[in-house]
């Protein structure tokens, strides 16, 4: 028999960019809020995301050294349609995002967020049979009552949430199937809605609309856009290779406690029927972290006892 042996502790190096990648994404709420402050409205905002991206994903995907892998996606008809539909689906998130963000409904999109990971399990039980556990399973129970307690708290079902979370599932499932890198994928993406961006600041611009181009400040802030956008998701591709399923369960949530957080300080309604329905999201993802972890020490102890025979 061989001695057991423990699994390596996650990277700490990968543990820091994960926390950045997810720090990026939780407080980019205050970067719309600013922009809309400065005159930006939100169909701006848009197109100067989809525009600035393009050159940011460029080149890092000249350091990554795979401008032959994005040549092949763009000469494969299906691999480009994939990633043109996958486009369009967050292009849609990316949309409702920014206007969320702009107009006090960040609360609500950052209740999309803590229930995407939870949709994304069930999506994967459904489509890849993957199996759900009792863990899982408390998890999404959870997240359901605090969907229904929000619907009752808005008056209204919370579409933005939702769409917010359905549109991120769709997207992660097609980039599951499209055999492309996520830089390359993010690439093909951005020269998808390009175009779109394009024209409207041409158009805005033609009609004296564009406060982009309006003072070198307003163009700084149009600018950052591309790196807000795309360093994050970089960071993201670079951290996942590179840490355990269950580190990441945890990480992942940082996102909408700070968008949670931003709307709170924008001073967007609280009410005490909300808290609740917040108590049961944050519960879920508790439980789904927890669930993580719990099949994480499961792995490990499977792998010791393997190696002990």
């Amino acid at each position: 028999m061989t001695p057991a042996t423990t699994a390596a502790p996650a990277d700490p190096r990968a543990v820091g960019t994960a926390v950045a990648c997810y720090t990026l994404w939780g407080l980019l709420p205050l970067l719309f809020m600013a922009m809309a402050a400065h005159g930006f409205g939100a169909p701006e905002i848009l197109a100067h995301r989809a525009v600035w991206s393009v050159f940011v994903a460029g080149a890092v995907l000249l350091l990554a050294g795979q401008w032959g892998e994005a040549r092949q996606v763009l000469a494969n008809p299906r691999t480009f349609a994939w990633l043109a539909l996958s486009a369009l689906l967050i292009g849609t998130n990316w949309s409702l995002y920014v206007v969320a963000t702009t107009h006090h409904a960040t609360l609500e999109a950052s209740l999309g967020y803590y229930i995407n990971p939870l949709l994304n399990m069930a999506a994967g039980a459904v489509l890849f049979r993957e199996k759900i556990d009792r863990w899982s399973a408390v998890a999404i129970a959870l997240a359901v009552v605090g969907v229904a307690v929000q619907t009752v708290a808005l008056g209204h079902a919370p579409l933005i949430g939702l769409t917010l979370a359905v549109t991120f599932c769709a997207y992660a499932v097609i980039r599951k199937r499209v055999p492309a890198s996520a830089q390359t994928g993010l690439f093909v993406e951005c020269l998808v809605l390009l175009p779109i961006g394009a024209v409207f600041l041409a158009w805005l611009a033609t009609h004296g609309q564009a406060v982009g181009f309006s003072s070198p400040s307003s163009l700084a802030w149009a600018l950052i856009n591309g790196p807000a956008t795309v360093i994050p998701l970089a960071l993201f591709a670079w951290s996942a290779r590179r840490l355990p399923l269950s580190t990441v369960g945890f990480i992942q949530f940082l996102a909408p406690t700070l968008q949670f957080a931003c709307g709170v300080w924008a001073g967007e309604a609280l009410t005490p029927l909300r808290i609740v329905s917040f108590v049961f999201i944050w519960a879920g993802a508790g439980v789904f972290a927890l669930g993580a972890l719990n099949r994480s020490r499961a792995a490990k102890q499977a792998v010791v006892l393997s190696e002990t025979v």
